[in-house]
């Protein structure tokens, strides 16, 4: 009895998570936004709750914005702003930070972005604002053949630990590379390719800092404890006296119309094979993106999504499925993976997905299924906040894609007020086999006894 009233309250805490309009008691983060007169925007978000700040910057380019015979530069761009600065000195960044009590010191490139962050004790805001400004201004004179020629090899050796020598490292490139023509800057991925990385040449790389690592295309943003009235003369100290520029404006590219195909990858890593499908998607934050979002949760959620249920519980086919919604700035992709078990049937796993992904499109998600990923979005949504640079990297998504930083609820409400109908229109829109990619990754054939290494 106990357990069928637990299942009852259940369903209705499920139901009233549908049925919930948009929330006024949404968390709110504080915050002011500015902008300096040589055009650097500042996000300033103070939180007295613990003596820390995270310090984010977000340089608005990302491999999305690369040209022809240029790939990997945003990455490879990542890596020279830690090669020293100026006033810093050589290879000094981490050291500095890490003896004054910093963590979480990094950074990362995507499609869209590129951003530098570290979190430090309250009392050592101020260093931190002079690093990062120091590498803003001052990098030129520190930029030499032989620190362009360290950063080529560390980042094509990531290429070969992320992509070329691990399993299904290449099918992720292949993929790519079926998805988008000749030109679309999403056709290499963020890493770029050997060849373009070999011929960087140190005035590619002066021309990429003096068009895109200007004050004008980048976001200063500090989550924290601060006082903003101190804060706000320091920013002006360190950053203020940059001349003015210009955001550049990025060209837009137009997302690809896909002819269905299928490909095949022999790989000498993998150990059980892999068919992956791959559509051309919204963008982020777009149209349709939720409701593709709650379609990939509803088909490969682990434990109760469609796919998962049927080829890893039930009929054990497989030994991984997967699907995801990943939007970028242009045009997104959503991917369905599934790994085989040894000795699974192929061809029926792939008449499975492509059934699932069928019945989506022809019938409605029922209410328990969207209302379990409205309440994993919005739990995951408010938990995060818990981190100071999650924080500020959910300002500075929000403020990159909409314009706007306080976008929590908007964005929690495109899943909260959605409907089965237009899910179900949006995978019938999407998710066609006329237009998709087939990818089977399958292991390379076992060398012959006796052959040479």
């Amino acid at each position: 009895m106990c357990l069928l009233r637990r299942a009852a309250a259940t369903a209705l805490v499920l139901a009233a998570a549908l049925a919930a309009p948009a929330r006024a008691d949404d968390p709110k983060i504080p915050f002011e936004r500015y902008t300096l007169p040589n055009g650097l925007e500042v996000i300033l978000a103070p939180d007295p709750s613990v003596p820390l700040v995270a310090v984010n910057v977000w340089y608005h380019v990302g491999s999305g914005l690369e040209v022809p015979g240029k790939s990997g530069f945003a990455h490879l761009f990542e890596h020279m702003l830690f090669q020293g600065s100026k006033n810093v000195g050589a290879d000094k960044h981490f050291d500095i930070l890490k003896k004054a009590g910093a963590d979480q010191i990094n950074g990362t490139t995507n499609s869209d972005r590129t951003n530098y962050f570290e979190v430090v004790p309250s009392n050592q805001l101020e260093m931190a604002l002079w690093l990062e400004s120091d590498r803003m201004g001052f990098l030129l004179p520190m930029l030499t053949e032989p620190s362009l020629k360290n950063q080529i090899d560390v980042v094509r050796n990531e290429r070969r630990q992320r992509y070329d020598n691990v399993p299904y490292g290449q099918s992720g490139l292949a993929m790519a590379d079926a998805l988008y023509p000749a030109g679309h800057p999403y056709k290499y991925q963020t890493i770029g390719r050997h060849e373009d990385l070999v011929a960087a040449s140190l005035a590619d790389v002066v021309g990429f800092y003096k068009t895109w690592y200007v004050p004008a295309n980048a976001t200063l943003t500090l989550c924290g404890d601060f006082d903003p009235k101190t804060v706000k003369a320091q920013v002006a100290k360190w950053f203020g006296a940059f001349p003015a520029s210009q955001k550049p404006v990025p060209v837009k590219v137009p997302p690809p119309t896909v002819t269905s195909k299928r490909i095949e990858v022999k790989d000498n890593f993998a150990k059980l094979t892999q068919v992956t499908w791959d559509w051309i998607s919204p963008a982020n934050y777009a149209p349709d993106d939720a409701e593709l979002d709650i379609a990939a949760s509803a088909l490969a959620r682990e434990g109760t999504g469609r796919l998962y249920r049927i080829l890893v519980y039930e009929k054990q086919l497989a030994q991984s499925v997967r699907a995801y919604q990943s939007g970028q700035g242009f045009s997104g992709t959503f991917e369905i993976a599934v790994t085989l078990r040894t000795g699974a049937d192929q061809a029926a796993v792939e008449k499975i997905v492509e059934d699932e992904v069928a019945k989506l499109g022809r019938e409605n998600l029922s209410d328990r299924e969207i209302a379990r990923v409205v309440t994993a979005n919005e739990a995951g949504a408010i938990y995060g906040l818990e981190n100071l640079m999650t924080r500020a990297n959910q300002l500075q998504g929000y403020n990159h894609f909409l314009g706007n930083p306080d976008s929590l609820t908007w964005d929690l409400d495109r899943y909260r007020t959605t409907t089965p109908e237009k899910i179900r229109a949006a995978v019938a829109k999407y998710l066609t086999p006329d237009h998709h990619i087939v990818l089977v990754t399958s292991p390379a054939a076992a060398p012959a006894a006796g052959a040479k290494p």
